[in-house]
């Protein structure tokens, strides 16, 4: 072991950098791509100064494998894009404001409502079947509804 890493070339950082990079494309999420893009680095800091010794690669290799990670995750919170929709998959937010039928009758403050064609639960004040209920809230999967007047 003593002997490989007084011996590290450059090669041995593009196969590492290469290596990682192939992972990657099996579906790392994007973890191994700076970390092997940082072995690539150091394999051409290490072709261009071959007397670098170990023990300045192997810092080199950690301190530019999260530099090239802070600097893409600092790039991607930058550039995110603001949509002109921005409730477009919220789904039943954009219910919020409109009147539907109580479904199945809300007893004790837990019933269900009929929204286009499927049915909803909603908690809110206690109504009969066939009551005009406004939404008010969404939590999840549920609706928070009032009596509608």
């Amino acid at each position: 072991m003593w002997e490989f890493l007084q011996n590290l070339s450059y090669w041995d950082w593009l196969a590492l950098g290469t290596v990682l990079l192939i992972l990657e494309v099996f579906g790392a999420g994007g973890y191994l791509l700076w970390v092997g893009l940082a072995g690539i680095i150091v394999g051409a800091v290490t072709f261009l100064i071959p007397a670098l010794s170990w023990a300045l690669q192997l810092p080199l290799f950690g301190v530019l494998a999260i530099l090239t990670a802070v600097f893409w995750w600092k790039r991607q919170r930058n550039t995110i894009a603001h949509s002109d929709q921005p409730e477009l998959n919220s789904r039943g937010h954009e219910l919020i404001g409109r009147t539907f039928v109580v479904q199945q009758a809300i007893v004790e403050g837990r019933g269900k409502i009929k929204v286009g064609d499927g049915v909803w639960m909603a908690v809110g004040p206690d109504a009969e079947v066939g009551t005009a209920v406004r939404v008010t809230a969404q939590n999840g999967t549920v609706l928070s509804v009032e009596i509608a007047t």
